[in-house]
């Protein structure tokens, strides 16, 4: 549950979960606390200063996906499962738990799946894909357009950042689950 909760927790507003089972006030939390962790870190604060001129106030939310972008690319890298594999499984656990998402999650759910966004990351198109449904679904989101450039031209960049990152991001997770 933990893993619904950090999935759906962009569409949880507010600081009271109650409503929410114990599993997915804790995904929710965690999510939150990466977030958090993620906008304060001095790694995370050089790329969205390096999108910054481009993607203005989204700066962070391009970094997020291009930080996906990263993972999903070096997936061998990272992991032993491979990356198929891993998001057939992500999507069967999140489909059978749709019920319990808010309204906003279950509706963007089935177009997830459909076009496997978790493993088009990988590509450069599909990033520009994601960055250009954002834009059309958020205010001023023209900004996001065109910013899979500003990934090619920085790749080398925002992918040794990401990879620094991760280890430091996980270590902060394991101190305050502990």
């Amino acid at each position: 549950m933990v893993i619904v909760g950090n999935f759906m927790a962009d569409a949880v507003k507010g600081r009271d979960l109650s409503a929410w089972s114990a599993g997915l006030r804790k995904g929710i939390r965690m999510h939150r606390q990466i977030d958090s962790y993620t906008d304060n870190h001095p790694l995370t604060m050089k790329g969205r200063e390096r999108l910054r001129e481009h993607c203005g106030k989204y700066a962070g939310v391009a970094l997020d996906l291009f930080y996906d972008h990263v993972i999903a690319s070096r997936w061998e890298e990272l992991r032993d499962e491979p990356l198929p594999d891993f998001t057939r499984r992500m999507y069967a656990l999140l489909e059978s738990h749709a019920h319990l998402m808010p309204a906003r999650t279950q509706h963007m759910l089935p177009y997830m799946v459909r076009n496997d966004w978790l493993t088009s990351y990988a590509r450069i198109d599909g990033i520009a894909r994601a960055l250009n449904g954002l834009a059309a679904r958020v205010p001023a989101g023209e900004l996001l357009l065109g910013a899979e450039n500003v990934l090619q031209e920085h790749q080398a960049e925002f992918a040794e950042e990401c990879l620094l990152f991760l280890p430091d991001l996980k270590n902060h997770l394991a101190r305050i689950d502990a």
